[in-house]
């Protein structure tokens, strides 16, 4: 995530202190045009709604306004709210204001924030000083994750007009997003401190406070906030989030679900219940909820990637070769499920397929200990141990604490008949992991050594480990007759 490029100084402006043109703008009727560049910029309509209540209209809704706020995106409530307010002024005839804003309200509202940014910077052209469309292309631009000019324009509109909230409210998100979750408390602070009412704030206030770790504080302020307004999906998103790094899965579950509930269409919401339902070993109902995220994003990269180690965790290898390949398609640069798809092709015994996505695998991560230990594996089942040998000594390298990692390199060397260096790396298997595979294993490294008896109490040792298994028994008594019959 990118971080801002600049440390610019906060703007910390207790209510009590906010200069006075700042509070009796905040006093004054609202107009037609404060009215459409709010709604450009994403206000909640409950929060339109409250604004509107506490500072009163200074229009009437006729037929043709009316039309117009249709078109920038307001709720069907919000306008029959409005239709019943009496205007606290008259005005005159419509702003020529207006029409533009309704514009750029259209274009945001149907997510084209690019044109919408493009029609304010054309207004802010003749109207430099104005807080409402500095306040409105912030948005434009926070919504295209353009972090420092967002900043640029909320730190303008906070100049120009300190005494709206929703400005500060909108800069702690852009911290928050910036890495900088600290300087996003203070800001939601501020916007609390104007505005003690304000959900959006406290919503901030709860990513700032998860950004720092402190997840039970983070999690009263997304109650704050849902406390009022209660139908926010995106505050019910936020806290899944913190619940499931919190460790409380049943209760993110239940946040998700209550999102996916409020905004059906919120494939994000899908995604993360997904991986909630992963980590809880309900890998079918994982499958379902990451296959509606790819019915609404079919183009995210990442739910593809989600469902595909779903199929490999549920053994449904086929479907997740499938994919993976899909996904491939789409966005060939991806590098992640690599690993998982060599897991589907050793499964079904195709160990080239397996090897080559492993490679890649390494490529990709060349520090990773676990990817150089399966490509190893993966190259002694193809008969290459020659091959097999450097990737298995990266391994017990990299993580020297690993059983299977000495296990499988004491496998290569005695497949190159290494036999003293496959006992050293066996007894370091069984040193961090008393297995019975790895006594096994020790067992015929010693077997091919004509060190019988110190073999058979190695099998004797894996079978006393595990009684059910008929292998450990049947090498005994092999050995045990052919003890026998040598000393005859």
């Amino acid at each position: 995530m990118k971080v801002l490029s600049l440390v610019r100084p906060l703007i910390l402006l207790a209510a009590l202190l906010l200069p006075a043109s700042a509070q009796v703008s905040a006093s004054q009727p609202v107009s037609k045009c404060t009215l459409v560049a709010w709604q450009a910029s994403g206000l909640s309509p409950a929060r339109l709604e409250r604004l509107l209540k506490e500072r009163g209209i200074a229009f009437t809704l006729d037929a043709p306004f009316r039309a117009q706020l249709k078109t920038a995106g307001a709720d069907p409530a919000l306008l029959q709210f409005i239709a019943l307010e009496k205007p606290a002024q008259a005005q005159g005839r419509t702003p020529s204001c207006v029409g533009p804003l309704v514009q750029a309200a259209h274009m945001a509202h149907a997510g084209d924030y690019a044109a919408a940014e493009n029609k304010l910077e054309t207004l802010l052209r003749t109207d430099p000083d104005n807080a409402l469309l500095h306040f409105a292309l912030g948005e434009t631009l926070r919504r295209q994750e353009q972090w420092d000019p967002a900043f640029d324009e909320f730190t303008q509109a906070a100049r120009l007009e300190p005494g709206f909230a929703e400005t500060h409210s909108r800069l702690a998100y852009v911290f928050y997003r910036s890495d900088d979750p600290e300087s996003a408390i203070s800001e939601a602070r501020t916007a609390l401190s104007i505005d003690p009412k304000n959900a959006e704030a406290y919503r901030d206030l709860g990513l700032g406070l998860y950004g720092t770790g402190q997840y039970a504080a983070a999690l009263h302020a997304y109650e704050e906030s849902l406390n009022r307004e209660p139908e926010n999906a995106d505050v019910y998103y936020d806290m899944g989030i913190a619940l499931h790094d919190r460790g409380d899965l049943n209760a993110a579950a239940v946040a998700y679900r209550h999102a996916i509930r409020l905004r059906p269409e919120f494939w994000e919401a899908h995604t993360n219940l997904g991986v909630v339902l992963h980590d809880q070993g309900k890998l079918r109902e994982a499958v379902v909820a990451y296959q509606e995220a790819k019915r609404l994003a079919p183009e995210e990269a990442s739910v593809r990637n989600n469902l595909g180690n779903t199929y490999c965790d549920k053994g449904d290898y086929s479907l997740a070769i499938t994919e993976f390949h899909d996904l491939y398609k789409l966005e060939p640069s991806w590098d992640g499920g690599h690993s998982c798809l060599a897991r589907a092709f050793m499964a079904q015994k195709n160990y080239p397929a397996a090897v080559a996505e492993l490679q890649t695998a390494v490529h990709l991560n060349p520090q990773g200990a676990a990817e150089h230990r399966v490509l190893g594996q993966a190259l002694l089942l193809a008969g290459k141990s020659d091959e097999a040998l450097p990737e298995l000594l990266a391994a017990v390298r990299l993580n020297p604490s690993s059983a299977l990692a000495h296990h499988e390199l004491g496998t290569a060397l005695f497949e190159q008949d290494d036999l003293p260096g496959a006992e050293k790396e066996f007894r370091e298997a069984i040193r961090l992991d008393p297995s019975p595979e790895n006594h096994y294993g020790l067992a015929a490294c010693l077997m091919t050594m004509k060190r019988n008896d110190e073999a058979l109490s190695e099998l004797e040792i894996a079978a006393k480990l595990a009684p059910s298994d008929r292998l450990y028994r049947a090498r005994k008594e092999e050995l045990l007759k052919l003890m026998q019959s040598a000393s005859h």
